[in-house]
Parts: structure tokens; C-alpha cells; sequence
């Protein structure tokens, strides 16, 4: 399977800053959906009270994006650990296909109740496996 796409929008022109291009505190909240998008398909979400807590996240700007562009995200695993998974979301141009962002993220497993790490269970494990890609 590998990566999937996480996450479909557009460069509202009430998004981009003096510069004409879209401010990073946007690019932020577009990685923040595919995240959900992500981790909800490997770990949904139900009454066990566990959740994921962002412990590390390294953003690489490649290409201006200009207002009106049409953006899509596509994201996959890259490391599972014992409580943690890192992945990458690319943010590309859905038209033009052009990278413009990338971002490789580590999550914890959070037990919301207890607020530490859990170990991740062994069916999360086997659905992130499914979208590991190196």
C-alpha cells in the first residue's frame, strides 16, 4: 500500500502573506489534518482513551505555493518503534504534481487518562507496517 493520500485543499488567497505565497502557519495546519488522516486509519479512534502526541516535526519548503494552487498531500510510515511512528507527509501540487513541502513527523502513542507513552498494539503496528515506505 504505501503511502496514501492524507489530504486534498487549495491556497485560499486569504492564506498567503505579503510575499504572495502561502504562509507557513497554513502549511502547518494542512500537515496537522493529514496527520489525523493518517493515524486514524492505523489506530482509530475509540473508547480506550489513547490518542498521539507529536514529539518531533522537521519541515522542508521546496517550492513557493501561490494562491489558487490546488494541493494534495500524500503520506507513509517510515519507522515504527515501540511507541512511536514516524511518517512523511508530501505536499505537492495536485495539477502540476510539484513538490512544494515536506514533513516527517514522530508521534508518540499517549495514553490520554495516564498522560505517557503506551507501547503500540499489535494491530496498529501491522496497519502502519502496511504503509511503510523507504
Amino acid at each position: 500500500m504505501a503511502a496514501i493520500v492524507t489530504f486534498a485543499g487549495i491556497a485560499h488567497p486569504w492564506m498567503c502573506d505579503a510575499m504572495g505565497h502561502l504562509n507557513t502557519r497554513h502549511y502547518a495546519a494542512m500537515f496537522d489534518d493529514a496527520s489525523f488522516q493518517l493515524l486514524g486509519r492505523i489506530a482509530p479512534s475509540g473508547p480506550d482513551f489513547l490518542g498521539w502526541a507529536d514529539v518531533r516535526i522537521e519541515v522542508d519548503f521546496l517550492h513557493e505555493t501561490a494562491a489558487g494552487t490546488l494541493l494534495t498531500i500524500s503520506s507513509h510510515a517510515t519507522r515504527i518503534g515501540g511507541s512511536s511512528l514516524t511518517y512523511v507527509h508530501l505536499l505537492s501540487g495536485t495539477i502540476d504534481e510539484l513538490a512544494r513541502a515536506r514533513a516527517t513527523v514522530t508521534s508518540v502513542r499517549f495514553d490520554k487518562a495516564a498522560r505517557t507513552s503506551v507501547p503500540l498494539a499489535d494491530d496498529v503496528r501491522q496497519r502502519a507496517e502496511a504503509l511503510i515506505s523507504h
